[in-house]
């Protein structure tokens, strides 16, 4: 093999172990994101459970239902993904084999090669006249010196092919045991396909039986809504008066107003830092999964009807801690009809809104930290033990849509 097609052969080998680790990369990410899915249907099926026994079919076990399928589509779609990363790793392991099997072949042709010239000058008698027979020293020296280079360069040549069998053999094993590894990915995605078909049965069935409690379930959603334009007034309310405080306030600077809120020094301090924490500031509960997101959507399963929601619901588990996502000053606590306690906090010219508390143990003017506790979420025990906190942003009085502010979960 001339040195050219070696070059070439050491090139593909190290691009291939390049790629093999960039794949190693991005399949520990995809192990990460599988067992984020794993845990969110686990968390999904605590939540069903929290259902009552007794009822199959609700509105609220549909949601947590939709929550868990979509979930689980992830998930196949993860373990596929994996699947196929795993087929193009074996591939360019396969590669690298045919690599290292031409690699072992042509080292141990050259080092047959230097064995039988070895052989065919073994003579030590041959070996000291070659040297004697130099014209003057400095030839003496270098014929020497090549018999020395010569030796160790067969002793080089013969670790050589023992390495490299050593990594044929750990790459030959290397392989089988990612053979091994997807059969089982492949195992796992029959099963969770199998899981699939069952939950969108079970989607089916309580679809179907919604739909004969059509009547009941819009008079129970026009409740709903009667609560969120009260509490929305309610938040109207507030901020026109905070507007008119600012406007009194510029008056007697002799300033014209132009902000709703009269900011301190610390208030804009703290607005600056909450728009910093954008897209990292923490949940309002430690656990929950959200059942009805921002602005106007179809309904779930009511053909026609269209909801609109101001902020998000996070459906949660009973006993639920409330809490701050960032510093702030309560600013409000009321009661509405139908959104139970709602807690305002206000962050400089930002508030956040928690609804639908069953009880607080925060007053107006209370300084509060980070995810502080402000309360405990609502349990409808008339209503399959439905444990929702209704959340919502504002800018002054602009509606801002809390998953973009939220941290990814």
């Amino acid at each position: 093999m001339n040195k050219r097609k070696i070059k070439i052969l050491l090139s593909l080998f190290f691009f291939v172990f390049a790629c093999i680790n960039t794949f190693g990369q991005s399949r520990s990410q995809l192990e990460k994101q599988k067992k984020t899915y794993e845990k969110k249907i686990l968390y999904t099926n605590s939540l069903l459970k929290q259902t009552k026994k007794n009822t199959k079919y609700s509105s609220h076990k549909l949601l947590i239902l939709q929550n868990k399928i979509s979930n689980r589509n992830q998930l196949i779609l993860n373990i596929k993904q994996e699947i196929d990363l795993l087929d193009t790793v074996i591939y360019y392991d396969q590669q690298s084999i045919i690599l290292l099997k031409a690699n072992l072949r042509q080292l141990k042709q050259e080092y047959a090669k230097m064995i039988y010239h070895a052989y065919k000058n073994r003579s030590y008698y041959d070996k000291l006249m070659f040297v004697f027979a130099s014209e003057d020293f400095n030839q003496a020296y270098k014929r020497l010196k090549y018999f020395q280079q010569y030796s160790q360069y067969r002793r080089r040549q013969a670790d050589l092919i023992v390495d490299t069998r050593l990594t044929l053999i750990q790459k030959l094993d290397s392989v089988e045991i990612i053979k091994a590894q997807k059969l089982e990915l492949v195992y796992d995605k029959k099963e969770e396909n199998t899981n699939l078909i069952y939950e969108k049965d079970q989607q089916k069935n309580i679809l179907s039986n919604l739909g004969r409690k059509k009547s009941k379930l819009i008079k129970s959603l026009r409740v709903q809504q009667i609560a969120a334009v009260n509490l929305q007034k309610r938040i109207e309310a507030i901020i026109a008066e905070e507007a008119l405080k600012a406007a009194n306030f510029a008056k007697k600077k002799g300033k014209k107003a132009n902000a709703f809120f009269v900011l301190t020094p610390q208030d804009k301090l703290v607005s600056t830092e909450f728009v910093k924490n954008k897209q990292h500031l923490p949940w309002p509960t430690q656990r929950g999964i959200v059942t009805s997101y921002f602005g106007e959507h179809k309904h779930p399963f009511l053909k026609g009807i269209v909801i609109r929601n101001n902020g998000i619901d996070i459906t949660t588990t009973k006993g639920s801690v409330v809490r701050s996502i960032f510093e702030g000053e309560v600013s409000r606590v009321f009661s509405i009809k139908g959104a139970n306690i709602t807690v305002i906090v206000r962050h400089g010219n930002f508030l956040t809104v928690y609804s639908n508390l069953k009880e607080v143990i925060v007053k107006a003017g209370d300084k509060l930290k980070s995810k502080q506790a402000i309360g405990v979420a609502f349990t409808d025990t008339d209503n399959d033990n439905k444990t929702v906190l209704k959340f919502q942003i504002w800018k002054e009085n602009k509606k801002l849509n809390p998953i973009t502010w939220l941290a990814h979960k």
